[in-house]
């Protein structure tokens, strides 16, 4: 039964969907006491997690129980926050496996960070570089599950669920073909594209500016947030990388603070990002304080208590983009890091960050709405996962159907199946994308 459930999980393309897509039949080719299912819904403004929990927590759970016996677990845990009330009541109602427990979280950011919610599960820091394994824990999203539940049944991975939330009229939580583009979807919550609007693809602490609202959405968009132009994280977002190095020459006074409220500092790993920041500004080669920049997770921590309006995060991304590029890595030595004793005085409260960041206005309800989305035109890319991107099974003018593999993993590469989202006809196929137009 468990390699029957790995082969269901590969061939239907699931991949981790509240992250950066790590394929889940790797993830779960391991074994394991313990699977945490990751409900904290760690980012301001997104509920799909929370929604799911309520709305599909029977197949969530059939999920959980065929993902612990592919693994060995005798162990099962839903971590989500102690004021999602309404799932833990459903939730506490489904459950009829003894193995599966409900573990509640404090509102703070960033719980659903793996290496703090195993921390709060556990009492232990995982090592530096290291992974929930080393502690015999697999850490998964709750769409993941879904998606498993829906693998077993012979169903491939087409759609996405998300977020529409922000300066929208009405903040939803829908679920949408993979490659719809992002302007189609907003359409759903009332919003069209004028000038004096902008989009955040993700949350408001990690996620990413969308330029082009055509962009369509893949299996790991969990949020699409709606913002004045003009409000702060945008603004934040749209400053060149040249000037935010000026601004830390000129303007860091290196407080320390980054580095004090720093969560993954905080359990004990070896990441000061004033030091980084210090590094960047005189432009010394210091490859230890480098490397050490390998260790963030960017939650954006940083960015958010600096005193004085700087931008740690952003800068950390261009120096790991770099570091990438010259295949530098970071290497534990694989001890357990002992927290700091101070940690829990040091999490920010997710009422306090949610208005520190301008968006208490924008904090509503966004119940699921079961809309019937059908667009004409898809555009799924190859690449929605950590590895390698597919080979294109299709070409231009061939006739598909909803669920059939178009992209195959290469050869024994770290990758993920990509399936049709809906039924039509190829119209365009390159090594990045295939683009599918409806039939009448």
């Amino acid at each position: 039964m468990p390699g029957n459930v790995l082969k269901a999980i590969r061939e239907a393309g699931v991949v981790g969907a509240g992250g950066a897509g790590f394929p889940t039949h790797v993830k779960f080719g391991n074994k394991a006491g313990c699977v945490v299912v990751n409900g904290a819904e760690c980012e301001p403004l997104l509920q799909v997690d929370r929604q799911l929990m309520v709305s599909r927590s029977k197949e969530l759970l059939t999920g959980l129980a065929a993902l612990m016996d592919s693994v060995g677990a005798g162990r099962g845990i839903i971590a989500l926050k102690a004021k999602y009330t309404d799932a833990i009541e459903q939730l506490s109602t489904a459950i009829t496996d003894s193995r599966v427990e409900i573990f509640q979280l404090g509102d703070f950011y960033p719980a659903g960070d793996e290496q703090i919610l195993i921390r709060e599960l556990s009492g232990r820091s995982l090592p530096e570089a290291g992974i929930p394994l080393n502690l015999d824990y697999i850490v998964t999203n709750v769409e993941t599950v879904l998606n498993v539940t829906e693998a077993i049944e012979g169903q491939p991975v087409v759609d996405t669920w998300l977020t529409v939330s922000g300066s929208v009229a009405e903040p939803l939580t829908c679920r949408v073909p993979v490659g719809t583009p992002m302007e189609e979807v907003l359409h759903l919550a009332g919003v069209r594209q004028a000038p004096g609007l902008a989009v955040l693809e993700g949350g408001p602490m990690m996620g990413r500016l969308v330029s082009d609202w055509h962009t369509p959405v893949s299996k790991t968009t969990k949020g699409l947030i709606v913002l004045p132009a003009g409000h702060a994280l945008i603004k934040a977002r749209q400053a060149p990388p040249e000037q935010l190095l000026r601004r830390a020459r000129s303007v860091c006074i290196q407080c320390e603070r980054c580095s004090q409220m720093c969560p993954r500092r905080l359990v004990g790993h070896g990441i000061r990002p004033h030091r980084i920041m210090r590094m960047l500004a005189y432009a010394r080669e210091d490859l230890e304080v480098a490397k050490s920049v390998l260790l963030c997770c960017g939650c954006g921590v940083c960015d958010y208590v600096c005193p004085m309006g700087l931008f740690p995060k952003r800068l950390n991304d261009l120096l790991k983009a770099e570091l990438g590029k010259a295949g530098i890595s970071y290497r534990g030595d694989g001890t357990e890091p002992q927290a700091l004793s101070h940690r829990d005085y040091r999490k920010i409260p997710g009422k306090r960050l949610v208005s520190g960041l301008g968006l208490k206005p924008y904090d509503r309800p966004a119940p699921v709405k079961e809309a019937a989305i059908r667009p004409q035109r898809v555009s799924i890319p190859l690449k929605q996962h950590l590895g390698e991107a597919c080979l294109p099974l299709v070409q231009v003018g061939n006739p598909v159907k909803q669920g059939q593999v178009i992209g195959e993993i290469p050869g024994k590469k770290l990758g993920a199946r990509v399936h049709a989202s809906i039924d039509g006809i190829v119209v365009e196929q390159t090594l990045t994308h295939v683009v599918i137009e409806a039939v009448e």
